[in-house]
């Protein structure tokens, strides 16, 4: 079988993989949601059930320490991940049912680097998180 992405920059970044951390780097490398801690545990035990929520909880912020996932905070008080990539994206947030919809929009970007140099500096990041609700049938868009 073949390394996931996240077990592959675990093993780049010289980390030690037992078998629970493989399955937890492989839950997250092939979820394509953003899930806490207790839904990567509930997918992680379907394929090891020995695997318990303390190792979850450790291997997460041992993975987010290393920078090969980050933590966000949708405003739900759940901490979700994803795996860190080289493309940027930002986040559309449905506060009604969670559901989190990435996005890009170059209109956006330019716009922040045109306020970042407004007030004199140049932007080397940002996180943008909009939270929403679905527009009722028939109202204007």
């Amino acid at each position: 079988m073949t390394n996931s992405r996240i077990e592959q920059l675990c093993i780049d970044k010289g980390m030690k993989m037992t078998d629970q951390r493989r399955v937890i780097a492989r839950v997250l490398s092939e979820s394509e949601d953003h899930p806490d801690v207790e839904e990567v545990h509930r997918r992680s035990a379907e394929i090891d059930d020995r695997i318990s929520i303390a190792t979850v909880y450790r291997t997460v912020r041992l993975f987010e320490e290393a920078g090969i996932i980050e933590r966000h905070d949708f405003g739900d008080g759940r901490a979700r991940y994803e795996e860190v990539t080289e493309e940027h994206h930002d986040h559309l947030i449905n506060v009604q049912s969670g559901e989190v919809i990435e996005f890009q929009n170059d209109e956006i970007e330019q716009i922040q680097d045109v306020i970042a140099r407004n007030h004199g500096m140049k932007l080397v990041g940002h996180k943008l998180e909009l939270y929403g609700v679905p527009l009722k049938k028939g109202a204007d868009k």
